[in-house]
């Protein structure tokens, strides 16, 4: 029967040409060969090295397209340690000291532990807001999807019964999400570059708790391209003065003159959740109490 629909396509679609490619009724020497499989349901071609190109297109394409479906519009990113532990198990790292050094360590843990408080704090408030402009969802909490400060993040959303995305990503030590990310909005990456892309692209605000390597790496991409006006400029709260003036010395860095003095106002120090917020309202000009 002719299809008279003038908004049908006149070709069958991929999913139904891979319905098509199923059938089971066609066995051939030919047809069980792989090079026969579709190319896009062949996972051994798609993983060549020769693909790579097309793998960095399908990483992009894939939480974006997901993210546009789920009427996300805006983000406040979470960054911030995956070893931190929640206050009431800090205790816990001390007791399981076995020198001098583990112990001196373990109680700058537990000094930081606050932090994971004040993260799901500050996602509780931002997600119970529930900002929406156009008929999208703005400030949705995202985080690293991990435990620790990305977990707080995610918590502290499912608190209040909002959703909230995790961009997690394949290591040979990773764990799973934690349990806090909503499942759709749960998104496992190969490559590096494409999730601090992620991060960023719909991005409104960006909290930024102590961490290791990976925490100053998404920090300083983040200035660095707001600093040579890649990105335009956005409220970004480094919680824990005390940490990351002992850790690095911005000012050190001004003084040299391997960065500007105005360089220092990219980004603000705050201890609190309340802080932070009221940072971003200023910005934004938002009135949600």
């Amino acid at each position: 029967m002719t299809n008279k629909d003038l908004h049908d396509p006149r070709f069958y679609r991929a999913k139904q040409e891979a319905d098509f490619a199923k059938d089971p009724t066609i066995s051939t020497p030919q047809t069980e060969d792989p090079a026969y499989t579709l190319a896009f349901q062949d996972t051994e071609f798609l993983l060549r090295e020769e693909l790579r190109p097309v793998r960095f297109q399908l990483e992009l394409l894939k939480p974006e397209m997901l993210l546009d479906e789920a009427g996300i519009g805006s983000t406040l990113v979470m960054y911030g340690s995956a070893r931190i532990p929640e206050p009431d198990k800090a205790d816990a790292l001390i007791e399981a000291a076995t020198d001098e050094a583990s112990l001196k360590t373990a109680q700058r843990m537990k000094e930081k532990a606050k932090y994971y408080d004040e993260a799901r704090k500050l996602a509780r408030i931002v997600s119970d807001c529930g900002i929406e402009e156009d008929g999208k969802r703005d400030f949705v909490v995202c985080s690293g999807g991990g435990p620790s400060i990305m977990e707080a993040a995610n918590r502290g959303a499912a608190d209040v019964g909002k959703e909230s995305i995790g961009l997690n990503i394949v290591l040979p030590h990773e764990q799973a999400p934690n349990e806090y990310v909503t499942p759709s909005l749960s998104f496992q990456f190969h490559y590096f570059a494409l999730r601090k892309m992620h991060f960023l692209l719909r991005a409104r605000a960006v909290a930024v708790f102590p961490g290791g390597f990976g925490t100053f790496d998404e920090f300083f991409e983040l200035i660095t391209l707001i600093q040579t006006g890649k990105m335009e400029p956005l409220p970004i709260m480094l919680f824990g003065k005390d940490f990351w003036n002992r850790i690095i010395d911005f000012d050190a860095l001004a003084e040299e003159g391997t960065i500007s003095r105005k360089d220092l106002d990219l980004f603000q120090f705050v201890e609190t959740a309340d802080e932070a917020w009221a940072i971003i309202q200023r910005f934004y000009d938002l009135d949600c109490a």
